[in-house]
């Protein structure tokens, strides 16, 4: 019974009239309007693409850029640095390095090329500081830890060069720990994952465990000293998916601090039904396509063979709807502090009625309409995050915080 009273009152069911367009864009825009995860950086080795042009998501996929970061009153991001999983040899770890190294420095020269617009920030005050001036805020992020994982020491240098938040695995089991989408290797966190999680206390880094199998994540949970992050992932309680964290991680996550950010990855939102001729398709029009070297011709041929593809064989979409359905019971299981959002974008994520970052507003006026307020509706955008990255640098050894500084 005091569960159910719980729920009651973590999340107000009494839905009255939509609130005032104007009232509701007033409200985002108070707010620090901020994603933990944008895959955009997999886009600045692209020729001739560039954050400053607006695109077009429906021709490229394109999803983030400064046009519509203004549109969607967006103020920055935790911009990631992926690397997929490949050998686990010493070779592959090399690749992986050298291949983050590179990331790390073409996010920087973007920062570094348009320094009106944005800045480099590793605090929360920073990022407070870059609101103040009317600039982006630019944090970085790293996707896998595939590039550090034969030597820990990388994290470190990874660090200096601006990363705050980091995740130890991707889709694929590695050296640190298990994926949620791969079988079982280490139960876990491997030793050296468990290594992992002591060197990021140490250093002040944010833990972000999605992707990380279940046991994994519980684990992170109990050994880290700061509060984790879950930067892009959906809810079990809506949609049973191996990515999705279930109501009792939540609750575990919430009870150490930590926050999940509720994803928009149509796949993780509804039930996608395995289609073999389907994904026989898909598999086929990739071939031969490196996404990180895709140009727009690419892109748009992916993109029409996609469409035809779901003409063919169709699967349920999600809408947005079905994205706040997440958010709203990630809300009633781990409370207003626990929670944000991330769409996933570029990375994959969008769903019909939210498939790029100028539909941020939507999710403002979806939480003011459900009773939520201005403040409620600002924990949810960045406060909350910016708490844990506050809590874990807080938490850090003295000495280990000077980052090479961005200059333009």
């Amino acid at each position: 019974m005091r569960r159910i009273v719980a729920i009651l009152f973590a999340v107000p069911l009494i839905v009255g009239a939509a609130p005032d367009p104007r009232t509701a864009r007033a409200v985002h825009d108070r707010a620090i309007v901020l994603d933990t995860h944008f895959d955009t950086p997999a886009n600045l080795g692209r020729a001739g693409w560039s954050i400053m042009d607006r695109h077009d998501v429906a021709t490229t996929g394109d999803q983030v850029d400064v046009p519509r970061m203004v549109e969607g009153g967006v103020d920055g991001g935790f911009f990631a640095i992926y690397t997929a999983q490949g050998p686990r040899t010493p070779e592959g770890d090399r690749a992986a390095r050298d291949a983050a190294l590179v990331r790390a420095v073409q996010i920087r020269e973007m920062v570094a090329a348009h320094p009106d617009v944005f800045r480099l920030t590793t605090t929360s005050a920073e990022a407070r500081a870059a609101v103040a001036a009317r600039k982006r805020f630019v944090f970085m992020s790293m996707e896998n830890g595939y590039p550090f994982e034969a030597d820990l020491t990388l994290m470190r240098t990874f660090q200096r060069l601006g990363v705050t938040m980091m995740s130890p695995v991707h889709f694929r089991d590695n050296d640190l720990a298990d994926s949620a989408t791969d079988k079982p290797e280490w139960n876990g966190l491997s030793e050296t994952g468990r290594a992992f999680v002591a060197e990021a206390n140490r250093l002040g880094i944010v833990i972000d465990a999605s992707h990380s199998s279940d046991l994994a994540l519980r684990q992170m949970i109990a050994q880290s000293k700061a509060p984790i992050i879950l930067s892009h992932s959906g809810v079990r309680g809506v949609f049973d998916h191996p990515r999705n964290v279930s109501d009792a991680d939540l609750r575990l996550l919430a009870a150490k601090g930590g926050v999940v950010q509720v994803n928009a990855f149509n796949g993780y939102m509804v039930p996608q039904p395995k289609i073999a001729e389907r994904e026989a398709a898909i598999k086929a029009l990739m071939t031969g396509i490196d996404p990180a070297k895709a140009t727009d011709a690419d892109r748009r041929k992916v993109l029409a063979g996609r469409k035809a593809i779901d003409a063919r064989w169709p699967v349920p979409k999600a809408r947005f709807d079905d994205v706040m359905k997440h958010l709203f019971h990630a809300i009633a299981v781990a409370g207003i502090d626990h929670v944000g959002m991330s769409g996933d974008f570029d990375g994959g994520g969008g769903v019909e009625g939210f498939d790029d970052v100028s539909d941020y507003p939507k999710v403002s006026a979806a939480l003011l309409a459900r009773g939520f307020s201005a403040a409620d509706v600002a924990k949810v955008w960045g406060g909350n995050a910016l708490r844990v990255l506050d809590e874990a640098q807080r938490r850090a050894e003295p000495g280990v915080k000077p980052v090479i500084p961005v200059t333009g």
